[in-house]
């Protein structure tokens, strides 16, 4: 069982919560020292953001990327799926290929519930609270 992000997708988190620390426009330069990144890289790492609408990209001088979501609004599961694509996996835990219907493996059922768990909790955990400034969705 392997459960891990990408660098990427960490690098968004915290390209999200600067921006909103700052509450205003960050210079690429900025927020690529801030994040610990290149700016080279910085666009790679920004692009699904802008594209949802949630950072505003401005160019040239004075520009720079500002954000324009509420993290409240913001599941941790819309950021994960944002940047590294949908969640669902067809894979079998424990053969790694999808599990045929004919021939399921013995941790099918209990694999799926625990997945559609995580799932859930991720979706229901908006990312103010994840990042520690408010209380999760249902509280």
């Amino acid at each position: 069982m392997h459960l891990e992000l990408s660098k990427k997708t960490d690098l968004a988190l915290r390209a999200m919560t600067h921006l909103h620390q700052v509450g205003r426009v960050s210079p690429g330069p900025e927020l690529a020292v801030a994040i610990d990144t290149t700016i080279s890289y910085l666009p790679q790492i920004l692009r699904p953001l802008v594209l949802a609408d949630w950072i505003a990209a401005t160019p040239g001088p004075g520009g720079g990327y500002r954000l324009t979501a509420a993290l409240g609004d913001l599941s941790v599961l819309n950021v994960i799926e944002t940047v590294e694509g949908e969640t669902t996996n067809d894979r079998c835990v424990l053969r790694g290929t999808p599990c045929p219907v004919q021939e399921q493996c013995a941790l099918h059922t209990s694999w799926l519930r625990a997945q559609g768990a995580l799932l859930a909790e991720l979706d229901s955990t908006s990312l103010d609270a994840a990042l520690g400034s408010a209380p999760t969705k249902g509280e």
